[in-house]
C-alpha cells in the first residue's frame, strides 16, 4: 500500500474525513498513477502474461483529438507459437526463412528456442521504440 492511501485510510479512521471523501481521494490517486506497474524491489518475481503497448498522443490542428492505441498480447500465445515453430519440417523452416529474409525480416525460425522468448520477455524494460510524433507517449512492457 502506497503511503498517500494510508493516510487516506488514517484520516479516515480518526475521523477527519467521511467514507465518501476518501473514496473520492482514493478514486483520484488511482487516476495519477502510471500505466505501467513498477516492478516490485522485493518477493518473487511473477511470470509476466501480458506484453502491453500503449501509444498515447496529443491532439492537434490536423487530428480529431488525442489518440490511444493499447494493444495486449498475451505472452502465451508467443511461446506457443515458439513451440510450433519447433514443429515444421525442415523443408517448410527453410521456405519461410527465405520468405522471411525476402521480406526484410532475417531471422532463422531453426534458431529460435523458448528459452529465447523468456529472454525477450526478461529485458523488455530496457526497450525503446521512436515514434514520429515528438509529443507521444509510448509504454512497451509486461504485466
Amino acid at each position: 500500500m502506497n503511503e498517500q492511501r494510508r493516510q487516506i485510510l488514517q484520516m479516515l479512521a480518526e475521523g477527519k474525513i467521511t467514507s465518501d471523501e476518501a473514496e473520492r481521494l482514493i478514486d483520484a490517486l488511482e487516476r495519477q498513477r502510471p500505466e505501467a506497474p513498477p516492478r516490485a524491489a522485493s518477493g518473487p518475481a511473477s511470470r509476466p502474461k501480458y506484453l502491453r503497448v500503449l501509444v498515447n498522443t496529443v491532439e492537434t490542428a490536423e487530428s480529431d483529438g488525442p489518440s490511444r492505441i493499447n494493444i495486449r498480447i498475451p505472452l502465451q500465445l508467443l511461446r506457443a507459437g515458439v513451440r510450433l515453430a519447433s514443429l515444421l519440417p525442415p523443408q517448410a523452416l527453410a521456405k519461410v526463412n527465405a520468405e522471411l529474409n525476402k521480406s526484410g525480416v532475417p531471422i532463422d525460425l531453426a534458431e529460435l528456442k523458448p528459452q529465447h522468448i523468456e529472454e525477450l520477455v526478461e529485458h523488455l524494460d530496457d526497450i525503446t521504440v521512436d515514434v514520429d510524433d515528438p509529443d507521444a507517449k509510448v509504454q512497451v512492457y509486461c504485466e
